[in-house]
C-alpha cells in the first residue's frame, strides 16, 4: 500500500526501516522524520505523518511480540509512545486552531 504519495513510499518500506532501527536498538523511540532519514527522504507535504506514526505502532508492538519482550517493558514503552503521538496531535490541532482564530 502507498502510506507516502509525495515519495512514493509503501508501507512495506516503512515497515523494513523500522525493522531495521529496532535491530540496532530495539527500545528507541523512532518518529517519522528518523524513519524517513533512514530512506534519504524527508517529507514534503507531511500529511503521511500520521499513518507512518500508526504503522511505528503495531510494527513495533508486532517486532516485541516476536523478541519475547516481557509484557511489563512492551506496556511502558507503547504507553510512552502513544501520550508522545497524543501529545503531538493535540500541539497540532491547537496550532491550527490559534490561525484559524487569526484570521
Amino acid at each position: 500500500m502507498l502510506v507516502c504519495s509525495c515519495n512514493f513510499i509503501t508501507e512495506k518500506e516503512i515497515v523494513d526501516v523500522i525493522n531495521g532501527l529496532l535491530d540496532e536498538d530495539c527500545w528507541q523511540l523512532i518518529v517519522p522524520a528518523k524513519v524517513y532519514h533512514a530512506m534519504e527522504k524527508r517529507g514534503r507535504c507531511c500529511g503521511c505523518f500520521p499513518n507512518v506514526v500508526d504503522i511505528i505502532i503495531r510494527t513495533t508492538e508486532a517486532y516485541h511480540t516476536r523478541r519475547d519482550s516481557t509484557e511489563a517493558e512492551i506496556f511502558d514503552f507503547m504507553s510512552r509512545l502513544k501520550r508522545f503521538h497524543e501529545d503531538n496531535r493535540r500541539a497540532d490541532i491547537e496550532r491550527r486552531q490559534k490561525r484559524h482564530r487569526a484570521a
